[in-house]
């Protein structure tokens, strides 16, 4: 099997999509949803409006301005996106074991933002180009890029695992929201080229804080630029809330820049899905940026060197986990598509199988060169630098000496 998924990248798109217009209704907590058709209409500000195609429950919200957009997705390609998920949540597990056996020196985790991953990068064209940040592993996925080439960098072997050029998605960025200027001046290059792409640009809640998305914004309304924001809000900027952040949500932000904005369900891939492909659509209709807000939730800690036990409370990891992005997917294939449990018994096979391959290619990489770290950082070289490598020499030769004294 292949990594690529066999979920269709271009489901039919039909022109016409607004911001602003949902199916339902979602508190801040995304925990009561009312129907459109039934709430009174609420002051603005007063609660955030949440564009949901599948609920938790994994029923069918109709969206006369959203559905247009998935009109044509087959059993199949459901079943795509779902493996997608599966594979994705498989994968990234493996990592995070892997990096507490000492194999990689850190991991990002995207547990339990899967469909806001999949259902972006699925909405994305050939020609369109991707700025991700570290954690998209996802949106990797659904470009082609094999697991294992994530994982490079995570073990100090590289600076990345893949030629951004071959499948137009950019190595990762480390740098909190740095990569948004990057996607602005891409997209800006695009609209002067006169191609019929997009470009999008992932980052999280936390990055939403920093002047570098803000003057992203700024460039990308003044000149137009063919780029969407995808801002996957998961609550929780390492130990910092979203509440401490903003007095807005997210999504509202965009008005300020002149340029609109969304709130999406971000643990329902349809609606990821639809509304990502609205907004590139309108992007490529020359129609300028938009600002996506994924509302969805971090399960696990921020990386493998954090640990949210010591800022959040269990009942609320247990809330979203009741939202949780595939079994939704999966109650809604079981009870209105004729996927049998032949397909979820092969799939947790090939799961399996991806697990114990991540496991072999990163055992069989080289170990990092532990004194690169020294290197290139003066041109004709610097006496503190030297004094420091002959200290960390030193430090690691210690270690030789324990090893060598348990031997005997």
């Amino acid at each position: 099997m292949t990594v690529e998924s066999t979920a269709a990248r271009k489901p039919r798109r039909s022109a016409g999509g607004k911001a602003g217009t949902t199916g339902t209704k979602s508190s801040t907590t995304g925990t009561k949803r009312t129907t459109s058709r039934t709430a009174a209409k609420k002051a603005p500000g007063t609660e955030p409006e949440l564009i949901q195609l599948l609920t938790p429950e994994g029923e069918r919200i109709k969206n006369a301005e959203y559905d247009p957009y998935i009109a044509g997705i087959t059993p199949e390609e459901l079943r795509g996106l779902y493996r997608d998920m599966v594979l994705t949540r498989r994968f990234d597990a493996e990592a995070t074991v892997l990096q507490r056996q000492g194999e990689l020196g850190l991991w990002a985790s995207l547990l339990g933002q899967e469909a806001a991953q999949i259902g972006s990068g699925r909405a994305v064209t050939d020609d369109d180009y991707i700025f991700p940040t570290y954690r998209e592993h996802g949106v990797a996925w659904c470009r082609g890029v094999d697991p294992t080439n994530l994982l490079g960098m995570f073990r100090g072997v590289n600076n990345g695992g893949w030629d951004p050029n071959s499948n137009n998605f950019h190595l990762y960025t480390i740098v909190i929201g740095s990569q948004t200027l990057h996607a602005t001046g891409y997209a800006m290059g695009v609209a002067k080229d006169g191609a019929n792409s997009a470009v999008i640009a992932y980052f999280g809640d936390g990055a939403s804080s920093q002047g570098d998305v803000a003057e992203a914004f700024t460039f990308s309304a003044v000149y137009n630029a063919p780029v969407v924001f995808f801002c996957q809000n998961n609550q929780w900027a390492i130990s910092e809330p979203t509440e401490k952040q903003t007095r807005v949500p997210l999504y509202q932000r965009a008005q300020g820049f002149g340029f609109p904005g969304v709130r999406v369900d971000g643990n329902d891939v349809l609606a990821c899905l639809a509304v990502t492909k609205w907004a590139l659509e309108r992007a490529r209709n020359g129609e300028g940026p938009t600002l996506v807000e994924a509302y969805t939730y971090r399960m696990g800690a921020h990386t493998t060197n954090d640990d949210p036990t010591r800022y959040r409370h269990d009942d609320e990891r247990a809330a979203w986990e009741a939202k949780d992005p595939i079994a939704r997917l999966r109650s809604y294939l079981q009870s209105q598509t004729d996927t049998d449990e032949g397909f979820f018994a092969e799939l947790e096979t090939e799961s399996e199988a991806l697990g114990r391959r991540v496991r072999e290619v990163v055992r069989s990489m080289p170990d990092p060169d532990h004194f690169a770290i020294f290197e290139n950082v003066y041109a004709d070289g610097h006496a503190l630098v030297d004094e420091e490598r002959a200290q960390f020499a030193a430090y690691q030769e210690s270690f030789a000496d324990v090893e060598e004294g348990t031997q005997r």
